[in-house]
């Protein structure tokens, strides 16, 4: 842990593999496709792609232009999907960087043609079909003009055909099975249009666990990759290895005596006689505000509750009667010794979900790679 922060994202190199691997034993011969969006969900975007690359991912997927970007400036080979939605300008910064571009519509197919020609390029495309997700994609039920638009391109590569799952997750797997009926039936659209493709993807990773008839030619898994299953009911399908810990340093122990209160609004009391350790860490540095009064902290092996409210840079614990001293670690994501708090177990405190946990320590928190 660094000397000039007392506060780290550890990432674990060995448990993002180890969960790549336990994903290509349950997927087969599927390729898999990385998702690394969102800084990795947390974990360091350029740091974690590359150890998913030594690991044998097939491709990357990122949300944002920029992201994709900053990948082929780190070195990564593997084509890279930008899954988000696309604007016109952003067009040569894809084709100027060999990112494969989300097609969702018939404008935005003439758009990436026009430009593709204008330069004398050609752009690998993937083309986004909404089966029910509601949220950029053309509808299933909507394809002629679509096709349409797409026989007439020239300078268009179409690489994959995808779709995404809104329901995966749930314990009724009804309309999941009906998104991927409805992917099949674009596809076979597709197909008998004389439409090609490479690739066509639907499975995120609570498909991975649970719908085999999901993988297609790829799987696209985030959250299982670091470690980490949608649902505490999915923990268990594979030997999932969480790779990000959060953790500080006590900077301070004070004893309070019954009746003081600790943080802003006196809303916490000491019932008794009690010992108390600040921490450097706060919901400046993305550790939610709102798990004050429902969080643990790991010192020593064992759970202390947060006492009062979070603070912007500082957070206090109440340790009863044991013994700490300043410099001790304290885990707030993790394990130590036979404890873990799981990005799970903080998610179901705030009613979040395990994605927004992992992606909340901000910037100010270094991550150091094991």
């Amino acid at each position: 842990m660094s000397v000039l922060r007392p506060a780290v994202v550890e990432v674990s190199r060995a448990a993002l593999s180890h969960n790549l691997q336990a994903i290509h034993a349950q997927v087969g011969n599927k390729k898999i496709m990385a998702v690394v969006k969102a800084d990795a969900y947390g974990h360091g975007l350029t740091e974690s792609a590359k150890t998913f690359a030594a690991a044998g991912a097939d491709y990357f997927g990122v949300a944002l232009v920029e992201e994709g970007i900053t990948l082929r400036r780190a070195g990564i080979t593997q084509p890279i999907l930008v899954m988000g939605g696309l604007h016109g300008e952003q067009i040569a910064d894809y084709l100027d960087n060999n990112l494969d571009i989300t097609a969702s519509s018939a404008d935005k197919l003439r758009a990436i043609d026009a430009a593709a020609m204008a330069t004398n390029k050609t752009a690998r495309v993937h083309l986004k079909i909404d089966t029910g997700m509601g949220r950029i994609g053309v509808q299933y039920d909507r394809l002629p003009p679509f096709i349409d638009a797409l026989l007439t391109c020239k300078n268009i590569n179409i690489i994959g055909v995808f779709s995404h799952l809104a329901t995966a997750e749930e314990t009724d797997l009804h309309f999941a099975r009906t998104q991927i009926q409805r992917f099949e039936t674009a596809l076979a659209e597709l197909k008998s249009r004389g439409v090609a493709w490479q690739l066509a993807h639907i499975a995120n990773s609570a498909a991975v666990l649970t719908l085999p008839e999901s993988y297609f030619d790829m799987v696209r898994p985030g959250l299982a990759l670091y470690g980490v299953a949608p649902t505490p009911a999915m923990q268990n399908i594979l030997p999932l290895h969480p790779a990000m810990s959060l953790k500080s340093k006590i900077v301070y122990f004070k004893v309070l005596h019954r009746g003081q209160s600790v943080s802003y609004g006196q809303h916490w009391k000491a019932e008794k006689d009690t010992r108390i350790v600040t921490i450097p860490l706060g919901y400046g540095d993305g550790y939610p505000r709102a798990l004050s009064g429902k969080a643990e902290v790991l010192i020593g092996g064992k759970r202390y509750p947060i006492a009062g409210n979070i603070c912007m840079d500082q957070m206090m614990a109440d340790i009863r009667d044991a013994s700490a001293y300043n410099g001790d670690e304290v885990v707030l994501i993790g394990p130590q010794g036979d404890e873990i708090i799981t990005a799970g177990e903080i998610a179901a405190k705030l009613g979040a979900v395990p994605h927004e946990i992992l992606t909340s320590p901000n910037l100010r928190v270094p991550r150091v790679y094991l």
